[in-house]
């Protein structure tokens, strides 16, 4: 390997702050817990082996393979927990009537507004703390709003199924007249 190249590569020293890069981990809502949870890894084992390791090194960088093994998991878990919320609330609305949905919506939509506000008043903090507040919220809102597209797109299919089953009449060609 020539100078160039190995000047290039740097050894990258993974800290605990490293664990919150990309979104947070979803909330679970607690009405669809048990569908959704059901058979998920939680990387509980890849988390107490970090624990181990920080109780016994005392320091992040002689637990490298620790945390990045965590930080695999727990973001694949989090891809995952998300597909299976977002299908659990578009299931929702395809199975409840109407009413419900409409109902839940509105729970969803206050529920963000909630949330908006207190990421606004969160920017007035400052520092490491501020930026965690930030972050939880910001991460907490988008998937209250995916959660409430998802409940609206299985409304919209729960009305579109009826329609499809009514096939209007084909014209006829004029070869077939005869």
């Amino acid at each position: 390997m020539d100078t160039d190249a190995q000047e290039q590569i740097e050894e990258v020293i993974l800290t605990g702050d490293d664990l919150m890069m990309g979104p947070p981990s979803p909330l679970v809502p607690p009405d669809l817990a048990p569908r959704i949870l059901d058979g998920m890894e939680l990387c509980s084992a890849n988390l107490r082996k970090l624990f181990e390791c920080l109780h016994k090194n005392d320091i992040e960088p002689f637990c490298q393979d620790e945390i990045l093994m965590y930080r695999r998991c727990s973001q694949a878990r989090d891809t995952a927990l998300r597909a299976r919320i977002y299908g659990a609330e578009e299931a929702l609305g395809v199975d409840l009537p109407e009413d419900e949905i409409r109902e839940r919506v509105v729970k969803l939509q206050s529920e963000a507004t909630l949330l908006e506000r207190r990421f606004v008043l969160a920017s007035g903090v400052e520092g490491v703390e501020g930026f965690r507040q930030r972050w939880s919220l910001n991460g907490q809102l988008h998937d209250t709003k995916k959660r409430i597209e998802s409940l609206e797109r299985g409304l919209a299919s729960q009305h579109e199924e009826p329609a499809a089953a009514i096939e209007p009449p084909r014209k006829r060609s004029w070869y077939q007249l005869w």
